[in-house]
């Protein structure tokens, strides 16, 4: 194995590795973690603030897996793009795809981050349960729309490995 390879081997087990902590544990967040606060309280301010510290922690961890992604993940691309015409033929077409659909999980992600979730920890905290409702319905669409990104990049992420 050269010197290149092993490089190729370690970079991918790291992006890969980075991806299962990253979306297992954010559909831990929404199969588990969510459903459960109910269980454990039915005080909606105090079930907000178990979850809210439990994302809280989560979002330490995954800022740095965010970045780590889009590092890897770009030197992952150059496997695929033997030069800036390989973005028009198969699988570079997949790979400009799966950047958009990238860029706009990262986009909804720091929007959910910086305003639902202070929002949301906000509004528990002066006990404006009706308004934390309706934001909390908003903030679940765009967690739906999170996940359902992150399902599409792994589908166009596994569609890239198939020979054309």
């Amino acid at each position: 194995m050269s010197v290149t390879q092993f490089l190729n081997v370690i970079v991918l087990w790291v992006h890969l590795f980075s991806a299962v902590l990253f979306v297992g544990g954010s559909f831990f967040m929404w199969l588990v973690i969510v459903p459960a606060s109910h269980l454990i309280t039915s005080d909606e301010s105090e079930r907000t603030r178990i979850v809210g510290k439990i994302a809280r922690s989560f979002g330490n961890l995954t800022n740095p897996l965010i970045v780590v992604l889009v590092v890897t993940g770009l030197y992952n691309a150059t496997w695929y793009l033997p030069s800036a015409n390989g973005l028009l033929e198969y699988p570079g077409t997949l790979l400009l795809a799966k950047a958009i659909l990238v860029s706009l999980l990262l986009l909804l992600i720091y929007v959910h981050n910086v305003y639902f979730g202070k929002r949301i920890i906000q509004l528990a905290r002066e006990s404006k349960l009706d308004e934390l409702k309706a934001l909390r319905k908003t903030s679940s669409i765009v967690s739906a729309a999170n996940l359902t990104l992150m399902l599409l990049i792994l589908l166009l992420s596994t569609m890239m490995q198939l020979p054309p």
